[in-house]
Formats: C-alpha cells, sequence, structure tokens
C-alpha cells in the first residue's frame, strides 16, 4: 500500500459541496429556449492579499480562477437547460487543434477533405468579476476566566462582492446587470486552565481550534446567485421567458420574498 493510503489523517478527493443556491438553481424550470453565451474573462478586481497580522503576506485572498467558478455555474443551471456556453476564456488552444485537424485531412484526402462546421457563436456576452472583499468587515470575541480555568472565543466576518452583466453582441446594450454579496465567517476558539502543583511548580492546559469558511466556496456562492439573479431579472424585462410560465412565476415570487434575505442588489439599465 502507498503511504497516503496508510495515513489516518489523509483524506479522498470529493466533489465541491454544493450550496443552498446552488440547489435552488439546478431546480430552476427551463426557459423557452436555451440562450448562447459567452465568458471571455471574470477576473479578481480587488487586488487583495490575504489579511495577515504579522507580516506582509503576497498571496491572493480570493481565487485568480473565478471565470471558470462561472462557466462552471452556468453550465449546470436549471440541470444544464438554460445556457449553451461556448468556449471563449482559452480559445488559442481551441483555434489550434481546430487547425491541426484541418491539416492531417488535407494532408491524408487532399483539396476534397471536409471542412470543420464553423464555431458556435453567442448572442450573449456575460462579463463582470469580484469586485469587492472587505475583510475584517465585523470583530469581535468573548471570554472569560475563573480560578484558572477559562475560554474566549473570537469571530471575524469578510464580505465578497460579485458584479455580473449580460450584454448584448449584435448592440452592445447591457441588457441586465446585478451585484450580489457573501459573507463569510472565521471563527477561533481558545481556552486554557492552570493549577499549581505544588508550591513552585504550575500545571497549565490549553485546547482551541479555529475554523475558516473557504473563500473559494463564498465567490462561487456569489456567483450563483449572480446568474440566478441574472436570469430573473431577464424574465421581469421580457428577454427571455419560461417555458412553463406558471412554475416560473412561482420561483419569481419565491426570490421576491427572499430577496432583502439574499442581500441582493439589483441594476437594472434603462431601455
Amino acid at each position: 500500500m502507498s503511504g497516503s493510503a496508510k495515513d489516518p489523517f489523509a483524506l479522498p478527493a470529493k466533489l465541491v459541496p454544493e450550496t443552498k443556491t446552488g440547489v435552488v438553481l439546478d431546480r430552476l424550470p427551463p426557459p423557452r429556449r436555451k440562450l448562447d453565451v459567452s465568458v471571455y474573462n471574470f477576473p479578481d478586481l480587488t487586488g487583495q492579499n490575504k489579511p495577515n497580522d504579522n507580516f506582509a503576506e503576497f498571496s491572493r485572498a480570493l481565487t485568480q480562477g473565478a471565470s471558470a467558478v462561472l462557466i462552471d455555474v452556468l453550465t449546470k443551471a436549471g440541470s444544464g437547460a438554460w445556457f449553451n456556453v461556448v468556449e471563449r476564456n482559452d480559445l488559442q488552444p481551441l483555434l489550434q487543434e481546430r487547425q491541426i485537424i484541418q491539416t492531417t485531412r488535407a494532408a491524408a484526402e487532399g483539396d476534397n477533405a471536409p471542412s470543420l462546421p464553423p464555431l458556435r457563436f453567442a448572442g450573449i456576452l456575460l462579463e463582470g468579476g469580484i469586485i469587492g472583499y472587505d475583510s475584517d468587515e465585523t470583530t469581535g470575541g468573548i471570554g472569560a476566566n475563573y480560578l484558572g480555568i477559562g475560554a474566549d472565543t473570537q469571530y471575524r466576518q469578510d464580505v465578497i462582492t460579485v458584479a455580473l452583466r449580460a450584454v448584448s453582441v449584435q448592440s452592445g446594450r447591457v441588457l441586465a446587470s446585478v451585484t450580489t454579496t457573501k459573507t463569510i465567517y472565521s471563527v477561533q476558539v481558545h481556552s486554557s486552565a492552570y493549577m499549581f502543583a505544588a508550591i513552585d511548580q504550575l500545571l497549565q492546559a490549553e485546547l482551541g481550534f479555529t475554523k475558516n469558511s473557504p473563500a473559494t466556496l463564498g465567490v462561487r456562492e456569489g456567483v450563483q446567485l449572480a446568474v440566478y439573479a441574472l436570469i430573473f431579472e431577464g424574465v421581469k424585462n421580457h428577454l427571455w421567458e419560461f417555458k412553463d410560465r406558471a412554475a416560473g412565476d412561482a420561483f419569481m415570487r419565491e426570490l421576491e420574498k427572499n430577496q432583502e434575505a439574499a442581500a441582493i442588489k439589483i441594476d437594472v439599465p434603462k431601455s
């Protein structure tokens, strides 16, 4: 057996855990027609490094692969019924591979070699990015000590802000725009106790742990909420519609009911 198989602390790889927002997004009723969309880039625009009170940290606080997260969320929306996502994020390898295929066919079959079908194009361009990361937005703690025995708890919350907009490729007009926020929490629990074992001997014991919410999962949920809200903005503005209007209306009412609790800020451009 390998060393990792014998390691009792080694955990197997697993799929990314689903979020509550992701479950709701996957259950969306299908649209009347699938939307052809493209994502060229979805960058981290915050420029924030990981917070550290002791030394300068050069690692980024947030994922630099948010475009991959957005593409994954789009392909799963409504169990894959909502979007046809065309590859634009890393287009050069795709074009190069198509050129290799065409060259190979021409070498094998000559001038009568069949051509590849044209690339699928998108009618809607999705743009935006991670526009905010507010660390230590709220901090606090509580603790007590009595006769050498005590415990304290400290917490911190950070806020991630994601912006997403749909742009018409034909006109360049911004069809809809949404901004969402996601709060991530960090908690530290520490306890200690001491007693005199003898006149000149002190026995002390400490115990503690720290729990940090994964920032990447926070970004994913913020993106999921943005896609969810963008779909409904398009429905409200008659840009696209549900195949089953009654089921769509039920989801619309649920979104409006929970809009304030979900902390969605929606900006719709004027026509």
